[in-house]
């Protein structure tokens, strides 16, 4: 993988940029919709294609490796063509989905014993037999395995399980590089950065990930309970270590704003399942603020669904509709809606990348900012 700095803002440290794989080319800033299990949710790769003109999409180890099963992705070639999905692909290490199995999970210096949430079978993740396991899906990007600690750890929980997350990084790195792919393309690992919201932490995983010289870094365990002036803190915190000539991904982050305020400070890739999840119960993100279109005052709003929307849906359907399918309980209000959202945070992310290179990028920020922080 390889990644050209092109262009800084001149009064933030926004940045456009492009990553190179062997699936395509990535410019950044980029939003990446989350395909969980194979799929994002209720959109056809078409339209994730021409509408949503996703760049790379997301896979999840932890449950693509309990459906449908490691043989099953190997016997088809590998993620990209069991899904049909020509264009690059990042996996997580399923270190958060672990996070989010605090009851029925068991960690030790070895790896985590957890149980299923499907069917309650018990399993085990290491940081061995989790690349392993991204190898065999054959992701362009994966990610190193760790610990994602609740955002209202104490210190002292958070340093114990950043030095895990610091011992499962140093084995991920030693067995990534004594693999391949079993495909014919190249697979890149990024670290990621921990340290709950303590600076020092953050600051001496930021170090320690930078000096093992990886082709790109994610940062981990934010937006997970802290508040999201924090957040913006730990970002400046790890962006001012982690290398300029290499890509910072945030993990799991977030709505438009925090988006923003993420590229505001340096960060180039971005994944969330709020667009498609929010806009399953309804919440739409628009040019012109936050909309629930179940409120009663959509009713007979005949007008577009967003007059400045980019996908076919925006000036083909009504808001009245739209909120009619939802009170019908009609699947193809759902579909709409995270169709919509999908386009929303990808266009933003386009734009933010065209308003970077002509320079203008701050005062447009801080107006969008304004904007999109509001209920209609």
């Amino acid at each position: 993988m390889k990644f050209e700095h092109i262009k800084n803002d001149i009064n933030t440290q926004a940045r456009t940029g492009k990553i190179s794989t062997d699936h395509g080319e990535i410019l950044t800033p980029v939003f990446m919709p989350v395909g969980t299990c194979g799929t994002v949710k209720g959109v056809f790769h078409r339209d994730l294609n021409n509408e949503v003109e996703a760049q790379i999409i997301l896979g999840n180890t932890y449950h693509l490796y309990l459906r449908p099963g490691l043989a099953t992705i190997a016997e088809a070639g590998g993620l990209h063509k069991f899904v049909s999905w020509s264009k690059p692909v990042l996996t997580d290490s399923g270190g958060y989905q672990v996070f989010s199995l605090a009851a029925n999970r068991k960690l030790s210096s070895e790896g985590c014993t957890f149980r299923s949430h499907i069917d309650g079978s018990k399993h085990f993740f290491s940081p061995e037999n989790v690349i392993d396991t991204q190898r065999i899906i054959g992701a362009d990007i994966v990610m190193a395995f760790d610990e994602c600690p609740p955002g209202t750890s104490d210190y002292k929980y958070a340093e114990k399980s950043l030095t895990l997350t610091q011992q499962w990084l140093e084995r991920c790195i030693a067995r990534f590089d004594c693999t391949e792919s079993p495909y014919k393309h190249l697979q890149s690992l990024f670290p990621i950065v921990q340290g709950c919201v303590y600076s020092e932490l953050r600051r001496r995983a930021a170090e320690h990930a930078a000096s093992l010289n990886r082709e790109g870094y994610a940062i981990g365990g934010l937006s997970v309970g802290e508040p999201a002036e924090v957040m913006y803190e730990m970002i400046e915190v790890v962006n001012e270590i982690l290398p300029r000539d290499k890509p910072r991904y945030l993990m799991g982050v977030g709505t438009p704003v925090n988006i923003l305020e993420g590229i505001a400070r340096g960060v180039d890739m971005f994944d969330c399942v709020m667009p498609t999840r929010n806009g399953r119960n309804g919440m739409l993100f628009t040019s012109q603020g936050i909309v629930n279109i179940r409120n009663a005052k959509w009713a007979n709003d005949f007008s577009a669904i967003d007059p400045e929307g980019k996908a076919f849906v925006d000036s083909t359907y009504s808001k009245a509709y739209l909120r009619h399918l939802f009170m019908a309980g009609e699947m193809l209000g759902a579909e709409i809606a995270s169709l919509h959202n999908l386009a929303f945070y990808c266009n933003l992310t386009s734009e933010a990348r065209k308003r970077i290179n002509e320079g203008s990028f701050g005062q447009w920020k801080t107006e969008m900012v304004k904007k999109l922080g509001e209920r209609l």
